[in-house]
């Protein structure tokens, strides 16, 4: 048996040390060759997987936006039906016209106030990524001298 030892009691197996050096060697060429295939390999298995887990998440926000879209449409109906019990809970005390028009100066005062309060939110969101504006320059400036 090639790469046993002659004349031992039983034959243990060696690994071959007669293989030639055209047999064992490879290519610098041929070797970057593989890596560059089994990076590019690589790479399309990882945005394979990107795309699915995106897919994946995609489907739970969409359930999710769907759920909070009908629990918005029950608080919308909520505010209505409240609203008609309080017109004719006003309307045992006055006329029913005059306690629509009560109900529907309060809704007013609240729609303008939420208004207010989101137009202030909303002129101090900077629609700018400042943070990564800031670090993208600081790479910038590295890449020109990386040395200090």
């Amino acid at each position: 048996m090639p790469g046993a030892v002659p004349g031992a009691a039983s034959e243990v197996p060696y690994p071959r040390t007669d293989v030639g050096p055209e047999d064992d060697r490879t290519s610098l060429g041929e070797l970057i060759g593989e890596l560059t295939q089994d990076l590019s390999k690589l790479m399309r298995q990882e945005l394979e997987l990107a795309k699915a887990e995106i897919r994946e998440e995609a489907s739970k926000a969409g359930k999710a936006a769907g759920m909070l879209g009908a629990a918005g449409f029950a608080g919308y109906m909520t505010a209505v039906l409240l609203s008609l019990a309080l017109v004719f809970a006003l309307g045992a005390v006055m006329p029913l016209g005059w306690a629509a028009l009560i109900v529907a100066a309060l809704w007013g005062i609240a729609g303008f106030a939420l208004f207010s309060t989101g137009r202030a939110r909303l002129r101090r969101v900077s629609p700018k990524p400042e943070r990564t504006i800031e670090t993208l320059k600081e790479d910038a400036e590295w890449a020109r001298h990386p040395t200090k």
